[in-house]
């Protein structure tokens, strides 16, 4: 099965049933006849944009829509302690632990500003597009963080 229709399939599961984590996705979809890797299932959720939501108690995978990018953009805002910029580079300061989920979102915004990210524990370092671009780069990243 092509890519476009495992992901409309595991759109249609999400929609119609709660599903704890990828282990439980991925025997849904085995279920359904569809035979997954893992790794394919984990890919396939990261392109949806899927997020893991706690309610009452239990989590959830859900698909992104308004709402869910607001929560994550807020959640981004509250790790990031401090970004610095130097004439090549920024850097991004996170919680400890925090930092691979700030530089993911920054690789979500598919910025052109933006050539990669590379993330340690708790720092992100952003590498831009070129060094003409430091300052809107960090006004870009300052913009994407506040709660509007």
């Amino acid at each position: 099965m092509n890519k476009h229709a495992r992901q409309l399939k595991i759109r249609e599961i999400l929609q119609q049933k709660n599903v704890n984590n990828q282990h439980d996705l991925l025997q849904l979809l085995r279920d359904s006849g569809m035979r997954v890797a893992q790794a394919t299932l984990s890919r396939d959720c990261a392109e949806l944009g899927i997020i893991r939501s706690r309610t009452n108690g239990n989590f959830k995978m859900l698909l992104p829509d308004d709402d869910a990018d607001k929560i994550i953009k807020g959640l981004v805002g509250i790790e990031v302690l401090a970004i610095n910029a130097n004439e090549t580079t920024i850097i991004i300061m996170t919680l400890p632990g925090r930092a691979h989920g700030v530089g993911s979102w920054l690789d979500q915004l598919k910025s052109p500003l933006i050539l990669g990210t590379i993330a340690g524990d708790d720092t992100v370092l952003v590498i831009p597009s070129s060094v003409l671009n430091i300052s809107a780069l960090k006004s870009y990243i300052h913009k994407n963080l506040s709660k509007n």
